[in-house]
C-alpha cells in the first residue's frame, strides 16, 4: 500500500512531524513501513505560465515560438511539445532554475532566436514515465485554468509529495484504504479524523425503471447495488485527483475511470462503472459461472470459468469476472453518457478461489480476498456518484438499486482488565486501556475492571481476547512493555543440546572457508530427483507437489538441497564471483506416497558445493584450485569434529563424476556423499568443475556423544612410524588404511596417507602407498618394543590380506 501523506493530510493532521518521524511511530505501533518514497526530486523557480500566444518557430519545422507571461515578466520560449498552445496555463522553469537531475535552466539562443526558460513536462519534473497520463506523454503538462500565473507549480502539481511504502500483513486490510490508514495515525496521534461527506442531490426519475439487480447465490454475493448516473461528460479528471492517483501508483485514464480507482484507494471498496447504454437489458443478475463459460476481461484475454467461480451477468452473457476484474463488452469510452455504478460485497473465498483458478489478480480482488468492510459498500458508491456529479457533470437517478441480505453485525469482546496486563506484563489501568480504545474509535462500556469492547466492522482481524490484547499493547507503546524475561522452571535462553550441536557444526564449516546459504524450500519438477543422497536412494520417495504453487521453479517440496545450491552458485558466478564455497543446514521432505494423503516427513541434511580456486597465494604465484581431495578434507574435518568415524567406498551415483565419487559410511550405513558434480550438470547450469557433499545430520546428531565436542590433550609423547606398501594397482588405499586403523587400535591414534607411487622400478600393475602411523598411550610413556610389536604384527596383517610387502 502506497500512502500519500499529502492526501492523508485531508483526513488526520499529523502536525509538523516529518515523514521519517511519522513512519517511525506507524512502524513502532505494528505496521511496518518498508520505504519513504519523494514523489519528485526538489524543483526551484518553476512557476504557473499563461501562453499568450503560439506560433511557428521561424527557423525551426518542429518548434513552435511562445510568450508566456509568468507575472513578474513576459518570456519568449522556444518549445517542441506537440500539444502546446496558446491560452494554456503551463509549468515555466524561469531563468535560473533548477529541475530535477541539477539541471540548470538559462537563457540560451534556440536557431538564432533567444529562449528565456523552458515549458516542462511531468517527466522533466520528476514524476516517474510509467505513471504519466497518456495524453501528456509526449508533451508539456496543462495546468488548470484556475490556476494563479506566477505561482510556485510545486503544490498545484503534488511535486512535494512523500508517500510511505506499508508493508502489510494480510490481517489488516483495513489498512488497505486511505481512510483506514487515517483511523490508524489519528489513533497513533490522538488526533481527530475527517471523513467524506458522501451527500448528492438526485433526480426525480425512478432507478427501479432503468434497472434491476438479483443475486442467485446470496452466501457468495449477499449485497450489490447499482447506481445509475446520466449524462456524464468523459473527460480528464481534476488535476488533484490525478496527482493522488500519481502518488498511489496508479496512471489516470478519464474521469469516470480515475473516480472508481480514487474510492478504491480511499475506501478500500472495490467499484467497478458499466456503460450502461451498452449492457444489452435492463437488469443485472450475480450468479455461479457454468462450467467452462467464457468472458472475455478488460485486458481482452479471454477466461474460462467455473462453477466456482461468480459472474456479473445481464441476464444472459457474463458483463464482469466478480471482484476480480469488469467485463470487455461494457467497458465504459468516450462515448459513454450514462454510467452504471456496482457497489459489492462479495465472498472473499470465492474471489480467492477465482485468483488462484485464473491467475489473473488485480487491486480489487486483492482487497475482496482479504474482506471489505460491509458497512461502506454502499457508502462508497455513493461518494463515487458524488464525484461524477461533481467531476462529470452527471446527474444520480434516485439514489440506488439494491439487493440486500447483508447482515452488518459488530463483533462484541468483553474482557478483563487484569487478564490483559498479566498477559502484556504491565500495570496498565482500566482508564488507561479505555483511553486507548477510545483513540481506536472502539465503543466500549467499563464495569469494573471488565471491558465490554464493540469492534467496529471496518477491523475484520479483531475478533478473539489476544487480538485486543496486541491492540492495547501496541497502541500503548510496545517501547513501553517491561524488560522481563519469562518464569519458570526452564534456563532462560539455553540452547537445546542439538542447537548447540547445530551451532558448532555451522561455526566449523565457516572456519573452513565456506558461507551459509538458506535457500528454497521448494524446487523444480526437472530438479527435485536431482543429487539424491545413496542413503535415499534406497527407498523410492515420491516429490510433494504443492496443490497452488506460485510459479514453475517452486512447485515441488525439495529431496536434496544440492539443486538450490548450484543455483545460487550459478547466479553468483554470472555476476563474476568465481571462487565460491557454500553450505546449508535445512530440510528434506520426504514421502512415498503417490498420492499425498499424509504430511511428509522431514529430514535434517547439510549440504556444501564449491568451485573455483581454493587457495591464491598472488605474490608467490600459487593456486590451488578445488579438487575432490579439498571437498573430501572438509568433510572429513566435519567428521573428526563431531568425533565420529566415517569410512568411504567409492562410488558411481547419478549426477555424479563416476570416478570422483565417493559415499559416507558410518557403522556400515549409508549418511551421505561428496564428489564433483557430473560435467553435463554443471554444464545445465552454466558452471565450472564444482564438487558437493550431501549428509545426512539427524543420523549424526543422534551419534555425537558430547555436545562439547573436545579431545583431552594427551599426556604423554607419541611414537611416529611411515611405512610404504606395495600392493597391486587394484587395491584401495583406503582400505589398508582402515584395517591398519582396526589393527592398531587403541594405540594407532591416527593414519595418514601421504603419498602413493607408480612408475619405475615398480611393475605395471604395482602402487607404492605409504602410511604415517602416530602411536599413543594415554596412560603411559610408549616403549620402542611395544611399538616395534604392533608395527610388524600391522606389517604380517597387510602382507597377507593385501599380497603386499613393504617398500625397502
Amino acid at each position: 500500500m502506497l500512502v500519500s501523506l499529502n492526501w492523508l493530510k485531508q483526513y488526520v493532521d499529523y502536525g509538523d512531524l516529518t515523514p521519517e518521524q511519522l513512519s517511525e511511530k506507524i512502524t513502532k505501533s505494528g505496521i511496518e513501513v518498508d520505504g519513504i518514497h519523494y514523489f519528485a526530486e526538489k524543483s526551484t523557480n518553476v512557476v504557473v505560465g499563461h501562453v499568450k500566444t503560439c506560433e511557428q518557430h521561424p527557423n525551426a519545422d518542429n518548434l513552435s515560438l511562445c510568450q508566456v507571461d509568468v507575472a513578474d515578466e513576459e518570456l519568449t520560449i522556444a518549445c517542441g511539445a506537440p500539444n502546446v498552445a496558446a491560452g494554456q496555463k503551463v509549468a515555466v522553469a524561469k531563468p535560473g532554475a533548477v529541475l530535477p537531475g541539477n539541471f540548470k535552466i538559462e537563457r540560451t539562443e534556440i536557431r538564432d532566436i533567444a529562449s528565456e526558460g523552458m515549458i516542462c513536462s511531468l517527466q522533466e519534473l520528476g514524476v516517474a514515465e510509467h505513471l504519466i497520463p497518456a495524453e501528456v506523454a509526449d508533451g508539456i503538462v496543462v495546468l488548470p485554468d484556475d490556476a494563479v500565473v506566477g505561482e510556485e507549480v510545486t503544490k498545484i502539481l503534488n511535486l512535494d509529495d512523500v508517500i510511505l511504502e506499508f508493508d502489510l500483513t494480510p490481517n489488516r486490510a483495513d489498512a488497505l484504504s486511505m481512510i483506514g490508514v487515517a483511523y490508524e495515525v489519528a489513533a497513533i496521534l490522538d488526533k481527530d479524523i475527517q471523513l467524506p461527506n458522501p451527500e448528492v442531490t438526485t433526480t426525480e426519475e425512478n432507478a427501479n425503471d432503468y434497472i434491476s439487480v438479483h443475486s442467485e447465490d446470496p452466501d457468495l454475493c449477499p449485497y450489490y447495488a447499482a447506481f445509475i448516473v446520466k449524462d456524464v461528460d468523459i473527460k480528464p479528471s481534476p488535476l488533484w485527483m490525478q496527482n493522488y492517483l500519481l502518488a498511489a501508483g496508479v496512471r489516470p485514464i478519464n474521469n469516470v475511470v480515475d473516480i472508481t480507482n480514487y474510492v478504491l484507494l480511499e475506501y478500500g471498496q472495490p467499484l467497478h462503472a458499466f456503460d450502461y447504454d451498452i449492457l444489452g437489458s435492463k437488469e443485472i443478475v450475480v450468479r455461479r459461472a457454468k462450467e467452462a463459460e467464457t468472458i472475455v476481461t478488460l485486458d481482452d484475454q479471454t477466461r474460462e470459468l467455473t462453477t466456482d467461480n461468480l459472474l456479473i451477468t445481464n441476464g444472459q452473457e457474463g458483463i464482469a469476472f466478480a471482484g476480480v476484474m469488469g467485463g470487455a463488452n461494457t467497458e465504459v469510452s468516450e462515448n459513454t453518457r450514462t454510467v452504471l455504478i456496482e457497489a459489492a460485497y462479495f465472498n472473499p473465498q470465492t474471489v480467492r478461489t477465482a485468483v488462484n483458478q485464473t491467475g489473473l489478480r488485480s487491486d480489487a480482488s486483492a482487497r475482496f480476498e482479504k474482506g471489505v468492510d460491509p458497512e461502506r459498500v454502499r457508502e462508497a458508491g455513493l461518494r463515487a456518484c458524488q464525484l461524477l456529479v461533481t467531476y462529470a457533470n452527471g446527474k444520480l437517478v434516485d439514489d440506488a438499486v439494491e439487493f440486500n441480505e447483508l447482515t452488518i453485525q459488530e463483533k462484541v469482546l468483553s474482557v478483563d482488565a487484569q487478564a490483559v496486563n498479566e498477559r502484556l506484563g504491565t500495570t496498565i489501568s482500566v482508564e488507561e486501556m479505555s483511553d486507548i480504545l477510545r483513540k481506536l474509535r472502539f465503543s466500549h462500556e467499563v464495569n469494573g475492571n471488565e471491558l465490554t469492547i464493540h469492534v467496529p466492522t471496518r477491523r475484520g482481524d479483531v475478533v478473539i481476547f489476544e487480538d485486543i490484547v496486541e491492540e492495547i499493547g501496541r497502541i500503548y507503546g510496545y517501547d513501553h512493555l517491561p524488560y522481563t524475561l519469562p518464569k519458570g522452571s526452564s534456563r532462560p535462553g539455553a540452547l537445546s543440546r542439538e542447537q548447540t550441536i547445530r551451532r558448532q557444526v555451522k561455526n566449523y564449516l565457516q572456519g573452513a572457508g565456506l558461507m551459509e546459504t538458506i535457500t528454497y524450500s521448494l524446487s523444480h519438477k526437472k530438479n527435485v530427483k536431482q543429487l539424491l543422497s545413496p542413503d535415499l536412494q534406497q527407498q523410492t520417495y515420491e516429490p510433494v507437489k504443492l496443490s497452488m504453487p506460485l510459479s514453475e521453479d517452486h512447485e515441488y517440496l525439495r529431496l536434496s538441497l544440492l539443486p538450490e545450491l548450484l543455483k545460487t552458485l550459478s547466479y553468483n558466478r554470472a555476476r563474476s564471483q568465481m571462487n565460491l564455497g557454500y553450505y546449508e543446514m535445512g530440510s528434506v521432505f520426504l514421502s512415498t506416497e503417490k498420492q499425498i494423503k499424509t504430511q511428509p516427513d522431514e529430514q535434517l541434511r547439510l549440504a556444501g558445493v564449491v568451485t573455483g580456486e581454493w587457495l591464491t597465494h598472488e605474490w608467490q604465484k600459487e593456486t590451488k584450485p578445488v579438487d575432490f581431495y579439498v571437498v573430501k578434507g572438509i568433510v572429513e574435518g566435519l567428521f573428526n569434529f563431531l568425533n565420529i568415524e566415517v569410512t568411504y567406498e567409492q562410488s558411481a551415483l547419478p549426477d555424479m563424476h563416476p570416478g570422483r565419487c565417493a559415499t559416507l559410511f558410518v557403522n556400515k550405513e549409508p549418511v551421505g556423499f561428496l564428489g564433483q558434480v557430473h560435467p553435463s550438470v554443471t554444464e545445465s547450469y552454466d558452471l565450472k568443475e564444482t564438487y558437493v557433499f550431501d549428509v545426512q545430520m539427524e543420523r549424526l546428531l543422534d551419534l555425537v556423544k558430547d555436545d562439547k565436542m573436545y579431545k583431552r590433550v594427551p599426556l604423554y609423547p607419541s611414537i611416529k612410524r611411515d611405512i610404504a606398501f606395495i600392493v597391486h594397482q587394484d587395491v584401495i588405499a583406503g582400505d589398508i588404511q582402515q584395517t591398519i586403523s582396526e589393527l592398531g587400535a587403541p594405540l594407532v591414534k591416527t593414519v595418514e596417507i601421504f603419498d602413493i607411487y607408480t612408475g619405475e622400478p615398480l611393475k605395471e600393475d604395482e602402487q607404492s602407498i605409504a602410511y604415517r602411523l602416530h602411536f599413543q598411550d594415554p596412560t603411559k610413556t610408549l616403549k620402542d618394543a611395544e611399538v616395534d610389536e604392533l608395527y610388524e604384527k600391522i606389517v604380517k596383517k597387510i602382507n597377507e590380506t593385501y599380497d603386499a610387502y613393504v617398500r625397502s
